[in-house]
């Protein structure tokens, strides 16, 4: 019977097709899974999995890697560094630099397409200084356009660029002239334009808008976290979302001062926005509000400080939230933006939000509702305090089935046991002169111990997710640190009878000591301050007073007069420094007056400069989210000392990792300034290259015509590391 045949039997013809077709679908997935060739998003793609599904590089040839270019800013300076996760689409790598220039370059052997200098848009001062800062830039939004162009986002102090991938010069069209400045229409009701505004990590894109977060100075007096969207070809604002709520929205009543939101800022979404884009669903992850250490003037649980956001993408209408800290006294800001995850709980996939947390936690949250995946509990936590008008928060929440993944306590026993027994001895005595206890100790004029450390636990680096196994892996810093507070009187402004010289040191103490130390050598990552004069003259330093740079906020509430008495304090300037200090008074609300003040925030260290807690400084973790269970934990990074008496102690880290299809994890991030490729099932080290300067900044993976690239940006810098300038690419040898 011609043109029938039996069910169940397939001719010839037909399993061929079957089988080119099976072939092609697997073709499909590998060379664009999920867009996965491409490196299209901050993170890789907008649920930030920080995944790549590519495998051309695997466990038994990752040691062949080499480096395949290698492209120079040639704009470092001695105090320099590059953070970014450089994007790349259609064959184009597109980075930031040390000075913050955005380039294009040929993704497949680093050759330069174009370069754009902000300093070009930006009005620069009489002496051709910049006068924008230069704020730590991690990344930056793209939006395809259907021409071929493609608008790309990216944030220089205050402003925010649109710059065009065809021409690298800014778009006109967007805001005044291709930018925008984000203290505009913030709160038109609140001066802000003496305060820092900007953003480290890119905005994400949904549709035609440009959705973004802020970093914020984190003082008495900062600018609120709203959370706004814009137009990505006028620059007009759609919409904003109040982060400090107003009277009438939803989480107001969790401040007992009903005034609190007209003065208090942050609750900022520094870390940047994860996107649901079926369900057009946008993520946030907010910061503490300020000022960091002292609650007295934001009695309550602060909402939406320390939370997980979920908002309406397309309107900025609340949806969600989940607060992960009450009332946060010690910088337990929310690092990283949630991750998009689909994990198995009762074999049922479940669609969840994870938040990873500098205080060694991990929140799994139903993407719909933001109900716990797995139950948190409210457990009770120390409230005694020596700060009067302090209110701790009697319970913090506490997640059960996943484990923490960084160390919660430090006793006595823990003390580094790699020192002298000098050094031993000193540390001990010093650490029994602090206030202690279990986490959430509250801060104190005696200084409490601190661990997890104000930088982590996790970091902005943020983790990385296997779809396939359903394994998250993140990098965590063990890092104790000293917060000490101090009367308000003991830094009180300066007196209009002094001179330069002991104005600038009162002003110093006020403002600078609590990060550089009063006798200014520095800690951690706050640098020393000893012998300025050799790296600023006077404008310089003022320039950078002003702006600020990366991490150190601009201090735009000091006067002319106030930056010079500093200047003739730290630059030693003598011939200003017997001249009398003329004080220029400017008006500041009283509700900026608090009894107390950051006294220094420092690490605990060993007299040697090694951390005062027994190793690991710094680990990798594998942690399985369908079981709540950690597969593996590996020390992250090498100190030289140590490494050649066989131990392995891991360091501070900063930047994160992906992990491939092919089986890998790849991350950077150590003070060894080196690049890893780890076994992601067992954690073991299959490749290790030591870079031109530190990796602290999360790689991304890509593939030109085939071939498979992972790129780390060089910028150093950090953790008293040299500074650098390189991107460097690295693949497998051409055949």
């Amino acid at each position: 019977m011609i043109g029938k045949r039996p069910h169940g039997i397939i001719n010839a013809r037909t399993l061929v097709i079957a089988i080119l077709g099976i072939l092609f679908i697997s073709f499909v997935s590998y060379q664009d899974p999920g867009n996965n060739y491409d490196w299209p998003v901050y993170g890789g793609g907008k649920e930030r999995l920080q995944y790549s599904a590519l495998d051309q590089i695997n466990p038994a040839n990752v040691k062949d890697l080499e480096v395949a270019w290698i492209y120079n800013t040639k704009d470092s300076d001695k105090s320099s560094q590059i953070q970014a996760n450089p994007l790349i689409v259609d064959g184009v790598l597109y980075g930031v630099t040390a000075q913050l220039k955005l380039f294009a370059a040929d993704a497949a052997n680093g050759n330069e397409k174009w370069v754009f200098n902000p300093a070009d848009s930006i009005l620069v001062d009489n002496s051709g200084r910049n006068n924008y800062g230069i704020n730590a830039c991690r990344g930056l939004a793209l939006y395809k356009k259907d021409n071929g162009e493609h608008l790309l986002f990216y944030t220089v102090g205050p402003s925010l660029f649109c710059i065009s991938s065809k021409t690298g010069k800014p778009v006109k069209t967007f805001g005044r002239n291709g930018r925008i400045i984000l203290e505009e229409g913030l709160d038109p009701k609140r001066n802000l334009k003496h305060l820092r505004i900007t953003s480290t990590t890119p905005g994400i894109i949904f549709k035609n808008l440009l959705i973004v977060g802020t970093s914020l100075s984190e003082e008495e007096e900062a600018a609120p976290g709203h959370i706004r969207a814009f137009d990505v070809h006028t620059g007009a604002m759609k919409w904003l979302f109040r982060t400090i709520p107003a009277p009438g929205e939803t989480g107001f009543d969790s401040w007992e001062d009903p005034n609190a939101y007209k003065f208090v800022g942050g609750a900022n979404a520094w870390g940047g926005l994860t996107l649901d884009e079926k369900r057009g669903m946008v993520f946030a992850s907010t910061g503490t509000t300020n000022p960091d250490f002292y609650g007295g003037k934001r009695k309550g649980d602060n909402l939406f400080g320390n939370s997980v956001l979920a908002l309406d993408a397309a309107t900025g209408k609340y949806r969600w939230h989940f607060q992960t800290i009450h009332h946060d006294l010690w910088d337990w800001d929310l690092p990283t933006s949630p991750v998009l995850v689909t994990v198995r709980k009762d074999r049922k996939k479940v669609d969840a939000v994870v938040q990873v947390t500098k205080h060694g936690f991990i929140f799994m949250l139903d993407r719909e509702t933001g109900t716990p995946v797995y139950p948190v509990n409210e457990k009770a936590v120390p409230t005694d305090s020596d700060l009067t008008g302090e209110q701790p928060s009697p319970t913090q929440p506490f997640p059960t089935v996943i484990p923490a993944f960084a160390r919660q306590s430090f006793t006595e026993a823990d003390l580094n046991p790699l020192v002298p027994d000098s050094s031993k001895a000193d540390l001990k005595q010093r650490f029994l002169s602090y206030k202690r206890g279990p986490m959430f100790t509250t801060p104190s004029k005696q200084g409490t111990l601190v661990l997890p450390g104000l930088t982590g636990g996790a970091e902005w680096g943020g983790p990385s997710f296997d779809p396939q196994s359903g394994i998250l892996y993140i990098n965590s810093t063990e890092m104790p640190w000293i917060i000490t507070m101090v009367d308000a009187k003991d830094k009180a402004a300066p007196a209009s009878n002094q001179t330069n010289l002991e104005a600038g040191k009162t002003l110093f103490t006020r403002n600078c000591a609590g990060c550089h130390g009063a006798d200014r050598k520095g800690s951690g990552a706050f640098p020393a301050l000893l012998d300025l004069e050799k790296r600023y003259d006077e404008a310089g330093f003022k320039e950078l007073v002003s702006s600020g740079r990366r991490m150190m906020p601009g201090f735009k509430n000091l006067s002319e007069a106030d930056k010079t008495a500093i200047a003739s304090y730290l630059l030693n300037i003598t011939s200003k420094q017997d001249k009398k200090f003329v004080q220029e008074a400017r008006v500041r609300d009283p509700f900026y007056n608090t009894p107390y003040r950051l006294g220094g925030i420092k690490q605990f260290l060993t007299k040697e400069g090694h951390p005062g807690i027994a190793p690991p400084w710094g680990t990798l973790n594998a942690i399985d989210l369908n079981k709540g269970k950690i597969l593996w934990k590996k020390p992250l990074g090498d100190v030289p000392e140590f490494k050649a008496k066989g131990i392995t102690t891991g360091t501070e880290n900063y930047g994160g990792s992906v992990v491939t299809a092919g089986g890998l994890v790849f991350i950077a991030a150590t003070k060894d300034e080196k690049f890893r490729a780890f076994d992601k099932k067992t954690g073991k080290i299959l490749f290790e290259a030591q870079l031109p300067a530190g990796g602290y900044a999360t790689p991304s993976v890509y593939s030109v015509n085939g071939k498979q690239y992972i790129v780390i940006a060089c910028g150093g810098g950090k953790l008293q590391t040299k500074s650098g300038d390189s991107y460097v690419a690295f693949s497998l040898p051409s055949k």
